[in-house]
């Protein structure tokens, strides 16, 4: 006997084709943009087709699950009426539009990022107001808006034409024919869920390749589905007491005297006879600010002519490396003083408040603590993070408050004192005169202050107040960074005439790259960022060791002489004990280099070992490293193990 496909079924089976044809379209788009660094051999090309096609099939396997359930349970009697009719045309068109609208998000995406729906994606989706503001401010939505529409409407009109619609009205079929291509649906969906893994896409060493070989919808729901990770499932690990002999080990110097828990790296520091120093501490964490923007590391474009002049005048880090590919990671490195842990940054994470970070040792010594941010606090967490854990808050709230358990004090940054703000916030200018009115009135009381602020300009839409440089605003990342440079000037030339400046030291930095993205698993170049510590008393140096974000406070509170209880991992890298390395952090990849050598870590309990050629920035296999890995493995292992047992509290 022989089966026949129910004509009921006409419409989802045409949407299908449809949808595997843009979908392989969109693959050939993302194939195209980055040819000259993926795989493009033939063999590459075919398998990074048939990977994909594999995912989209297990999107319209979900697509099928939730139709055929319609169909299903559609009275035999009730099909081709004016409420089957009805039902079918809404969510046909608003599936279509919701396909075409993730098509064009997905370009978006890949024109920011260079990969498909991440961790990111998902993150946007709690801060819709920035989120969509941000697109309004940085893609032309009167285009893409019609744009979308149009093509929806004309697939709708294909579609009737080709007799879709009339075949799945006006064909009856009876329950016995319907229910196969449910119980297919339900057993393929139920075998992409069980078995079928998003890293599944990863067959090659290529990250490009892997990223086009992946589906943007089925990935946004498999990052959806696994926002937390927990260390000890997904990464090779060692015994909890040989990991932390081992960071321990890496710790120790004649400074250093640890606590009697083995089980910990909380210690005492004692780094100086010499008399403390009490300066006033101004930390500038400077948005995407790349290293490469720079004269100093080989850019010709003077786009940061400041920070150039700056770096002569400063104790340079040149060879220092975010820990992280995001803001809140930035944040992380440098007020945790700890390597990144897989999965959301702890200061996205529940339970981060009363930890031990750089205020409980800026409070010891009788500092005020200050975090300023031109948007509203409450995205990323920051507000949450940064009052609970020894900072009041100043930023462009709309509304939203502190918790009750967050004793911090929080204060709007009011219309009047904004000159300009994009979908991110108040612009650099105004966040660095708000951030002088403070430290003019702590100077008066007499107290010592440590102002942290956050700022937003260097970040699409890359716009900016008119005429304050040559570049036009709106116009280019380029012209973002000579604007954030210009800002950054004037915070000095503003803050020179004022008594406190000459006992205050100025720390800028970069939170992180402006890009991420590269053919291998983590693209080193990408993560080398500018650091600078300059003013009171410290001598112009150039520091040339290989070190990382999490090392800058301790280095600082070595130049000022301090003596302090310390729960970091990071050190102060003018040390003759300091050892150089760096860590490099995704959401999913762990990065540990030393040399030119890295160790990456991944989940699945993968690891692998590569030698960095700087001059290519390529990385090359190389044999297992035994005592490399478990070095590696320590440092990530530990910081994991601090903060889900509760060991990085303040006591």
């Amino acid at each position: 006997m022989q089966i026949q496909f129910p004509k009921r079924f006409k419409l989802l089976s045409d949407f299908s084709i449809w949808f595997l044809l843009f979908s392989l379209f969109l693959r050939v788009i993302f194939i195209v943009w980055q040819f000259s660094e993926i795989n493009h051999s033939i063999f590459g090309l075919v398998k990074t087709i048939f990977y994909g096609i594999f995912f989209d099939l297990g999107i319209l396997s979900f697509v099928w699950l939730i139709s055929s359930f319609y169909l299903l349970i559609m009275p035999k009697k009730w099909i081709g009426s004016i409420v089957d009719k009805s039902l079918i045309y809404f969510f046909f068109t608003l599936t279509v539009l919701l396909f075409v609208f993730t098509f064009f998000a997905e370009i978006t995406f890949w024109d920011e990022f260079k990969c498909r729906f991440n961790f990111v994606a998902v993150d946007y989706l709690i801060y819709t107001f920035e989120v969509v503001k941000n697109i309004n401010e940085s893609y032309p939505l009167v285009i893409l808006i019609p744009a979308m529409l149009l093509i929806t409407f004309g697939i709708l009109f294909v579609f009737k034409k080709r007799g879709s619609f009339r075949e799945t009205f006006s064909t009856k079929s009876p329950f016995k024919t319907r229910i196969i291509p449910f119980i297919i649906a339900l057993l393929i969906a139920g075998f992409y869920v069980a078995y079928i893994k998003n890293a599944d896409a990863e067959w090659s060493e290529n990250r490009y390749t892997n990223e086009i070989s992946k589906a943007g919808i089925y990935s946004f729901f498999a990052e959806l589905r696994n926002s937390k990770l927990d260390y000890e499932t997904f990464y090779e690990t060692l015994p909890t007491d040989e990991a932390f002999a081992i960071v321990r080990a890496n710790l120790k110097n004649p400074q250093t005297k640890f606590n009697a828990d083995s089980i910990s790296i909380r210690r005492t520091i004692s780094d100086s006879l010499a008399s403390e120093q009490r300066p006033n501490v101004v930390f500038v964490l400077m948005e995407s600010m790349s290293a490469n923007f720079m004269r100093e590391f080989g850019n010709d474009k003077a786009i940061t002519p400041f920070m150039d002049k700056l770096a002569q005048e400063s104790l340079l880090f040149s060879n220092l490396y975010a820990t992280g590919t995001r803001t809140v990671r930035g944040m992380e490195a440098v007020t945790l003083s700890i390597p990144p842990t897989p999965g959301s940054s702890i200061v996205k994470r529940p339970n981060n408040a009363n930890l031990f970070t750089i205020a409980s040792v800026f409070k010891q010594k009788n500092y005020q603590c200050n975090f300023f941010y031109g948007g509203d606090g409450y995205f990323d967490n920051m507000n949450a993070y940064f009052g609970g854990n020894g900072f009041d808050i100043y930023d462009r709230g709309r509304g939203s408050i502190l918790s009750d358990k967050i004793k911090a004090k929080r204060y709007n940054i009011t219309d009047d004192e904004v000159t300009f703000e994009n979908a991110w916030g108040a612009c650099d200018e105004d966040m660095y005169k708000k951030l002088i009115t403070v430290a003019d009135k702590y100077h008066a009381e007499k107290k010592p202050f440590l102002n942290f602020v956050m700022t937003t300009s260097n970040h699409r839409p890359f716009t900016y107040p008119d005429k304050k440089i040559a570049i036009p605003s709106g116009t280019s990342r380029n012209g973002a960074v000579q604007y954030a440079d210009f800002a950054l000037q004037q915070l000095f030339e503003k803050s020179k005439n004022k008594p406190w400046f000459k006992n205050t030291i100025f720390v800028v930095i970069a939170d992180h790259c402006a890009s991420s993205a590269g053919k291998d698993e983590i693209d080193v170049a990408n993560y080398h960022i500018p650091a600078m510590i300059y003013g009171a008393n410290i001598k112009p140096e150039k520091i040339e060791k290989l070190c990382s974000q999490i090392d800058v406070f301790p280095t600082l509170f070595g130049l000022l002489n301090w003596n302090y209880e310390s729960n970091f991992y990071g050190q102060d890298v003018r040390t003759t004990s300091f050892e150089p390395r760096a860590f490099l952090g995704t959401y999913l990849k762990l990065g540990y280099m030393k040399n030119d050598e890295i160790m990456i870590l991944s989940n699945q309990k993968k690891k692998h070992f590569y030698k960095w050629n700087k001059e290519t920035n390529g990385l090359n296999k190389i044999p297992m490293n035994n005592s490399f890995s478990k070095e590696a493995i320590s440092w990530y292992q530990t910081a994991d193990y601090l903060f889900t047992h509760k060991k990085l509290e303040e006591k």
